[in-house]
């Protein structure tokens, strides 16, 4: 059956106008309200871009460091490196990775898997290496605007994580290059969390006098660490220590500095995070199988894979594009004005979409499949781009395209479903993760079946293809990877999807309390149409909207151990994506935000627990949590160019 994840309301004026002019341009001139801006030779055009080219990367096990006394310690680094891609018959890629520093080879963007069982701790040393071979600190890959608020190093101790005050316009920050690592989706204590004022440069020797070596957060985290694990940080790294004391599921990391995350996470840095085993997993066999693991021998055929996908955009040299000017959206001209005339950022833009898909690393890749079963991790890991992935004969087939196999939808962030789903598409969102079962028993061997997105090449504000949406281009972001069906080399013992019982969920208790909280845009002053920021806040008691700030008191101080409701209210023309730390919670229905009106149902691939919600325009999305640990964590929009202008928020459990 089809899946059924659809608003009714379309985009409005103002969105269809972003939607227009925030596509990323292939050496074309953008024109707007008479004004124009020009990426002359600077952009490689994606329908250049040979497909399915290159064979699809399986992403490995990470290396572990150690693992004695019932614990896994992990030593992990990030650093600068050139990758292939794009197709071997185009130049290389400099990206920044994860690896581990004892293997340069295990470096790779999307970073290798980290394997994980409940119950048993990961120890992990993250390593900020952005540093060259004479040790001085590396550049950042794409501009920085100093004008948000972000890490700000130059500001020093006093101005560090703040938003600087200029006098005219800045330009982009360059380095050193704050990184803080989050576990997303994880129940983890306050310190390990990756809080975004938690960040700290590389060891580099030529930091610039007067810079914040780290970030407001760093040193209370550091100490906390010691404490409760007994961790020493050295320069330019963090220890964290997840415990594991959660179900089974999908976790992935990325970078999290403040007023950077954006920026980070394009330059490479993601990676999966898989915990499994204990009561809320299957026995082995019964799903699809193997997974890449530690120390695996050459040549295993691999039934489960991970597939990060990401869009990007790319130059002629095969660096990655991203937007160096605010005039790229296409509202504001390239001289601004800006800083002192005007509140416009004059760098960062309010959504960025990459041209070209990227999984695993890789530019639209290709998969050799059996016919049997497969268990696919799919995580959006794109800035700002919502996917609707199906799987198809043909690609370039008029939108919407029939399904040529369905999806078994068996989990969502953080563990499985209550039963499978089987649906024709997936509609995913940024940083949600979808762990599906596909069946390609009865395909005939030297097929060629496709993955492809109908999700829109711009903000997402429902709807589908035909019904209020305009799907991306077929011939580029329309397509993800293909899948050739090979002949069968091994005989499927896992179960059926139909056939499939699940783990019941832990149940979560009457709700006590609701937190009512807003989605906001604010605009320019200057120029009543622009973007300048988008914010959290809270609601009213007469239903009205009160944006507050990054900076703002913290007040939201949800109580521990006591179930609540969260009320996400969303006063925007664009649908975002709502990620709280340290809980796993349950989507319990929407409903319109004005003149009332009957309430839906979760939609069925959302009734597991989750950590990323949709939330739609126009529209209240209820979700219940629990939190038991107390501490500092946010909650933010996981659209990452909204999450690093002011759309995040500091909450206080237990506080």
């Amino acid at each position: 059956m089809s899946e059924k994840r659809i608003v009714t309301n379309g985009l409005s004026r103002r969105s269809l106008l972003r939607t227009a002019v925030s596509m990323p341009l292939s050496s074309r001139v953008l024109a707007t309200g008479g004004n124009s801006t020009a990426v002359v030779g600077s952009a490689l055009h994606p329908r250049t871009i040979p497909k399915y080219a290159t064979r699809l990367a399986v992403l490995p096990a990470m290396p572990m460091w150690s693992s004695y006394g019932g614990t896994d310690y992990y030593v992990i680094g990030v650093r600068q490196f050139s990758q292939q891609v794009l197709p071997p018959n185009l130049p290389k890629t400099v990206v920044w990775g994860y690896g581990s520093p004892r293997n340069p080879a295990t470096f790779h963007s999307p970073a290798f898997t980290i394997e994980a069982q409940v119950d048993r701790p990961v120890h992990v040393m993250w390593a900020n290496q952005l540093v060259d071979a004479s040790g001085r600190f590396l550049p950042h890959l794409f501009p920085v605007d100093p004008t948000l608020h972000w890490a700000n190093p130059p500001g020093g101790r006093q101005g560090r994580d703040s938003r600087p005050v200029f006098s005219s316009t800045p330009g982009p920050y360059t380095g050193p290059v704050p990184i803080v690592t989050h576990l997303h989706g994880a129940h983890v204590t306050e310190e390990s969390d990756g809080y975004p004022e938690a960040w700290y440069l590389p060891p580099a020797w030529d930091i610039p006098v007067g810079h914040a070596t780290v970030g407001s957060y760093h040193d209370r985290h550091r100490a906390m660490a010691a404490d409760r694990f007994g961790a020493e940080w050295s320069q330019g790294a963090a220890v964290y220590q997840y415990a594991n004391d959660q179900s089974a599921g999908t976790l992935w990391f990325h970078d999290h500095a403040l007023g950077m995350t954006r920026l980070n996470v394009h330059a490479g840095l993601s990676g999966f995070y898989l915990l499994r085993g204990g009561a809320g997993d299957l026995p082995p066999g019964v799903l699809p199988g193997p997974a890449p693991g530690a120390d695996d021998r050459p040549g295993i055929r691999y039934h489960e894979i991970p597939l990060v996908v990401q869009d990007r955009s790319f130059n002629r040299d095969g660096s990655i594009f991203f937007p160096a000017s605010r005039a790229f959206t296409g509202d504001t001209p390239p001289t601004g004005p800006f800083i002192p005339v005007s509140d416009v950022p004059p760098i960062w833009n309010p959504d960025s979409f990459g041209n070209t898909m990227v999984v695993n690393g890789n530019t639209w890749p290709v998969l050799p499949v059996e016919p049997r079963r497969y268990r696919f991790r799919l995580l959006n890991a794109c800035n700002a781009r919502t996917l609707i992935l199906k799987i198809v004969a043909n690609p370039l087939a008029a939108r919407p395209v029939p399904a040529a196999l369905p999806w078994w939808q068996i989990g969502a962030d953080g563990g499985f479903l209550p039963r499978p789903v089987e649906t024709d598409q997936l509609l995913c969102t940024t940083a949600e993760r979808v762990d599906v079962i596909v069946d390609f028993t009865s395909v005939a061997v030297g097929t060629e079946l496709f993955l492809i997105n109908e999700g829109p090449d711009g903000p997402f504000s429902g709807g589908s293809p035909g019904k209020g949406l305009t799907p991306a281009d077929p011939a580029t972001t329309g397509q993800v990877m293909k899948f050739v069906v090979t002949p069968l080399a091994s005989r499927d013992t896992s179960v059926p999807p139909a056939r499939l019982s699940l783990p019941p969920l832990p149940p979560l208790g009457p709700s006590r309390r609701t937190w009512r909280i807003s989605l906001n845009e604010q605009h320019s002053t200057s120029a009543p149409k622009v973007t300048v920021s988008h914010l959290l806040g809270t609601v009213t008691a007469d239903g009205t909207a009160k944006p507050l700030s990054w900076a703002a008191d913290v007040t939201e101080r949800p109580a521990l151990r006591t179930t609540e409701t969260w009320e996400l209210a969303n006063f925007t023309g664009e649908a975002h994506p709502i990620h709280l730390h340290q809980v796993q919670f349950r989507v319990t229905g929407r409903q319109p935000l004005v003149g009332g009106g009957p309430g839906r149902a979760p939609e069925s691939g959302e009734t597991g627990v989750k950590d990323t919600v949709i939330v739609y325009p126009n529209e209240i999305t209820r979700i219940d949590a629990r939190y038991d640990i107390p501490g500092r964590y946010v909650m933010h929009c996981h659209i990452l160019d909204h999450e690093d202008n002011e759309m995040m928020r500091p909450i206080q459990p237990g506080g």
